[in-house]
């Protein structure tokens, strides 16, 4: 790691923590010229992903736009900030497991749904009637009995 200061290429590493709750590590290190402190993270390397839309575009994938779609679809219902952002993680926790770099918005959509189910209905049908663009009262009504039999 060089020096920020004098941009010497060894230093010494005098306390390592973790940080950002356990996802990287915090090290303080001492320049061995200069003789500076500065503070260096550690993070595991990610690959990208690709988000395949449904007309067959990709684009990066981005947490704050899955992020903001359950905010939208949980506007003035009981669910925290805390829990969506909760949600957001562990789908693209559970993205970045699966190994696949090219991930369609199905899948992604399919998954937002499951958690919502489980933690706001209302929110949930929201969300599906924006995902799955009912097109009538019928395939709405269709998707509120589904729920309702699951029960």
């Amino acid at each position: 790691m060089n020096c920020p200061y004098c941009g010497y290429g060894e230093s010494k590493v005098i306390d390592s923590r973790p940080a950002d709750e356990g996802n990287s590590i915090r090290r303080r290190r001492e320049c061995l010229s200069c003789v500076k402190r500065f503070t260096t993270y550690e993070t595991v390397e990610s690959l990208p992903m690709v988000v395949i839309k449904k007309d067959g575009s990709r684009q990066s994938f981005d947490r704050r736009k899955v992020l903001g779609g359950m905010m939208r679809a949980c506007e003035k219902r009981p669910v925290s900030m805390a829990q969506l952002e909760q949600i957001a993680e562990e789908i693209e926790q559970n993205l970045q497991n699966s190994l696949e770099r090219e991930i369609s918005t199905e899948l992604i959509g399919e998954q937002v749904m499951d958690r919502l189910k489980a933690v706001d209905e209302v929110a949930y049908v929201r969300f599906a009637s924006v995902y799955r663009q009912f097109k009538d009262i019928n395939t709405f009504m269709s998707e509120l009995n589904k729920l309702l039999e699951n029960k």
